[in-house]
């Protein structure tokens, strides 16, 4: 299952792991500079947000993209029951 993401989603997707990443970082410089744990514990759920809010959108946009492909008849070869437990797998990940 190949993901194909264009323009506005590509760039959602793509903010959010930036954010997730100074997110990251600042929370590294907090540890390092040995801010208070409840401040550093805030920054890294928010993290933690950011990563699984672009998890989401990604799959997502695979639920489309496999949904469009079956409508259009280009994933006809492929089980549906397979496709179905691939992404059920992928959307469990992040739970």
């Amino acid at each position: 299952m190949e993901l194909d993401l264009a323009g506005a989603e590509l760039k959602a997707v793509l903010n959010r792991l930036r954010r997730a990443q100074g997110q990251i970082a600042g929370v590294i410089r907090m540890i390092e500079e040995g801010r208070d744990c409840e401040d550093v514990v805030t920054q890294l759920a928010a993290a933690s947000r950011a990563l699984d809010r672009a998890g989401f959108a990604i799959i997502a946009t695979g639920l489309q993209q496999c949904l469009t492909d079956i409508e259009d008849g280009r994933k006809r070869d492929e089980d549906p029951n397979v496709m179905r437990a691939r992404l059920e797998k992928l959307f469990l990940s992040l739970a």
